[in-house]
């Protein structure tokens, strides 16, 4: 049997959790991804523990505590100013919508809660000793670098659909290898995430999209039919096959999307609804028009200085971020050089504004904002200084 000895403090300051419940005659382990990843060397966000004992035996146990999913048998203990998951061994069944159980059963051993888990790596449990429970050679894969399914992958992707997609997405994260039978299944099963929520799927493909092994991942993600399963993906596996094929993989989720709505070859005045559709964000939608437009001048022709100045120093960076993936060449130094360069670098920083022309006569509307915006043309491009004496005498060629 495995014992860590060195755990990290995130475990050392939940085990007086442990402790309680375990003095008090029941079972508590740490499970799930924590135990992953103290064993893979990674950070440990946070962690979950499991018991034998039932939710309202839990809340008896400690001062404070929330009802965070008291129906499936989790309840949220608050101990020393840190919040702890504390769920009841428990066995599912009933997936009427291939996501939630329909029926939880409490049970009072961990076997039959760790059966239920998705994947054998996740389906570790570490006791107060340090000691690990591994039932289904869980720790073996993790040596291996594999994601296999716990027990039939088939039951497993139809009790919870968006596990298809969690396999693909751990793939990535941590550069495993999936399960020749895990793969089949679902190969065999992927039309059941249309039953999930685009959030969800979109969470997942986010982080199979920014991991380290995105372009393995994603192949597999091709191959299993899954992006035909997803919004505006299907049939679209021949551009989306040149994901697998690049050099490396954006690290940024506005590249992300950036880089796929160029591989769709998406026009314009289709990315807005592309971006709804995958249940993005306003600011992130925004974000991401802003990087293709950028991209497409880019593409066009040698930017100029006031095309660099409306871009911003972020979009200039995304996007040449976004360039350098899809082997686009562009001499990146130079163009961030000229940008730093430039005599301002936001409106807020032009020496006058509407107030300013208003004073001087000039009527507030249209061309009051066509007048401040070829100022600012010409401060940026250097033909007039950002200066008020400089502005106020160009004012007077105009007028």
């Amino acid at each position: 049997m495995i014992k860590i000895d060195n755990l990290p403090e995130i475990f050392t300051k939940a085990m007086p959790v442990l402790q309680i419940l375990e003095n008090a005659g029941f079972e508590a382990y740490f499970v799930g991804g924590s135990v992953r990843d103290v064993l893979l060397h990674r950070h440990v966000h946070d962690v979950d523990i499991t018991t034998s004992a039932y939710p309202e035996e839990v809340k008896e146990l400690f001062d404070k505590s929330i009802d965070t999913g008291i129906k499936h048998g989790t309840v949220t203990v608050l101990y020393g100013g840190e919040s702890y998951e504390i769920t009841t061994f428990r066995t599912e069944s009933g997936y009427q919508d291939f996501r939630r159980p329909d029926h939880v059963t409490f049970v009072q051993n961990l076997d039959e809660d760790l059966k239920r888990r998705d994947f054998t790596i996740n389906a570790l449990a570490m006791d107060t000793r340090g000691q690990i429970v591994d039932l289904f050679n869980g720790l073996d894969d993790l040596k291996n670098h594999v994601i296999r399914a716990v027990g039939d992958p088939e039951k497993r992707f139809h009790e919870d659909a968006l596990r298809m997609m969690r396999a693909v997405r751990f793939m990535s994260q941590l550069e495993f290898k999936l399960e020749s039978k895990t793969q089949q299944a679902i190969k065999d099963n992927h039309k059941l995430l249309k039953k999930i929520s685009v959030e969800r799927i979109r969470e997942e493909f986010v982080k199979l999209g920014l991991g380290p092994h995105a372009r393995q991942a994603f192949q597999v993600f091709l191959d299993t039919n899954l992006s035909e399963d997803v919004p505006d993906f299907g049939g679209k596996k021949d551009q989306l096959a040149i994901f697998p094929q690049l050099k490396f993989s954006p690290t940024m989720e506005n590249s992300l999307w950036s880089l796929i709505i160029l591989l769709l070859k998406l026009p314009n005045e289709q990315i807005h609804r592309f971006m709804r559709d995958w249940k993005n964000s306003n600011a992130m939608t925004e974000q991401v028009e802003r990087i293709i437009n950028l991209f497409d001048l880019l593409s066009s022709h040698a930017l100029s200085d006031y095309e660099l100045f409306l871009a911003g120093e972020e979009t200039l960076i995304n996007t040449i971020d976004v360039a350098h993936i899809v082997g686009q060449p562009i001499s990146s130094e130079a163009l961030v050089d000229r940008y730093m360069a430039l005599p301002i670098k936001k409106a807020s920083e032009l020496a006058v504004d509407g107030r300013f022309l208003i004073d001087r006569g000039m009527r507030p509307g249209a061309k009051l904002g066509q007048t401040l915006n070829k100022i600012r043309e010409l401060v940026v491009s250097g033909e007039v200084e950002n200066n008020q004496e400089a502005i106020e005498s160009y004012l007077t060629t105009i007028e």
